[in-house]
């Protein structure tokens, strides 16, 4: 049998077998969406979070005490590691060499206040007048503190917006007085909102000078550094090592001993979430295969049933000439087709998740050309395979016994 016969005969069988058909097609269906939902998701997040969680510009680095922390024994190391000072920053911005700029920055939690309105447990930092440029944080309305307000220990601050929102609603902060703990700052800048982020915002904190806050709270915790590399991308390795190099003298480090410090970049960060995505990725990739194995389960079955109500139309097929190789091509055509419009409408009906995910919830998911591309391949492969063993069946019917059958 020619190509187009096989075909006019697949598409013959499928159309006589319409409730069939579509049973068919609803395993495929339930299966592509469920994993083109997930993957999408999964997806979105991931680019969600390398565009708006890792703001880290690529030629920065940030000195922490910590660094990043994968296991409860690194976070007990960690603890036990000397905090930095303002000692530290002086002597790194006054010692190296590589680095084109170096801000700090040393938070806390505190109420803030203006007049009956209040705010409980807000991050607050205490900053050097760069760091805002350095972390890129766009100021919508006024402006960031400058340096001699740092030098002056004056009672200034920038806030996030959703700070202006709620303490000053319907109103330009810029100018007006802010009370943490009992201290009056004048507001010089809203930061541009910025949104939440997993459940996060930005938006609540507030950011005063660093001198003005160890005069007010104390060195109450570790302060973090950010670096800018002297010639942009290509000279952070030089800059990471100058840093490394200087830090490990100043808190004699042994030779073969760890560094008692961790350097961030966004490299860094980005290679963190890629695994966190990625066995993220693998393990509900794989529960949700879970339903498209069901969808080709599902094909086997249905069609080893047609195969029992076309015995006789088989034998009489094979008794006028066909050949097994054509009663079988023919059944593993008619899986291909059912299972490549099922991979198609799967698709489509994935592609709604994403929409209304990203509606609904405001959570991040975006169907992608290869995730499409992905469903629709795995679906014609899952009805393919779960079509071999009813089309060999169909192929290997004694002529005799399927012509003598009365179904």
């Amino acid at each position: 049998m020619s190509f187009l016969e096989l075909c006019r005969a697949a598409f013959g069988s499928l159309r006589d077998h319409k409730l069939r058909s579509f049973l068919t097609l609803l395993g495929l269906i339930i299966g592509v969406t469920t994993v083109v939902g997930v993957a999408s998701v999964i997806s979105g997040l991931d680019l969600f979070v390398r565009d708006r969680i890792i703001r880290l510009a690529p030629d920065v680095f940030v000195i922490t005490k910590f660094g990043i922390i994968r296991s409860r024994e690194e976070f007990l190391d960690a603890l036990k590691r000397p905090d930095f000072t303002t000692r530290d920053v002086r002597l790194l911005r006054a010692t190296l060499t590589r680095a084109a700029a170096l801000a700090a920055d040393v938070t806390t939690t505190s109420a803030v206040k203006h007049r009956d309105r209040r705010l409980a447990d807000t991050p607050l930092h205490g900053c050097t007048a760069n760091f805002g440029d350095l972390l890129g944080k766009d100021v919508e309305l006024g402006g960031w503190f400058a340096e001699a307000d740092d030098l002056g220990s004056r009672e200034v601050a920038v806030i996030g917006w959703d700070v202006k929102d709620e303490l000053f609603p319907l109103q330009d902060p810029v100018g007006r007085a802010l009370t943490i703990d009992g201290v009056t700052f004048r507001i010089a800048g809203v930061i541009a909102k910025q949104g939440s982020i997993l459940g996060q915002t930005e938006d609540t904190h507030v950011y005063v000078p660093m001198s003005t806050f160890l005069k007010t709270w104390g060195t109450r915790n570790s302060i973090d550094m950010l670096v800018k590399a002297r010639g942009g991308v290509p000279g952070v390795g030089a800059a990471m090592d100058e840093v490394r190099a200087l830090l490990r003298a100043l808190r004699h480090t042994p030779f073969r001993s760890p560094d008692p410090f961790g350097l961030i970049t966004a490299d860094t960060l980005q290679d963190l979430w890629r695994q966190i995505s990625t066995a993220a990725f693998m393990l509900t990739f794989l529960i949700a295969s879970v339903s498209l194995g069901i969808g080709g389960i599902v094909i086997m079955n249905i069609m080893l049933v047609g195969v029992a109500e076309r015995t006789r139309e088989i034998g009489v097929r094979l008794a006028v000439g066909a050949r097994k190789r054509d009663i079988r091509r023919q059944f593993l055509l008619e899986a291909a087709i059912l299972s490549s419009v099922g991979g198609v409408i799967g698709v489509v009906t994935g592609g709604l998740v994403p929409f209304i995910v990203r509606n609904a919830l405001h959570f991040p998911a975006e169907l992608t050309p290869g995730i499409a591309a992905m469903g629709l391949g795995l679906s014609t492969v899952v009805g393919i395979l779960a079509g071999y063993w009813p089309a060999r069946a169909a192929s290997n019917l004694p002529v005799v016994d399927a012509l003598r059958d009365e179904t």
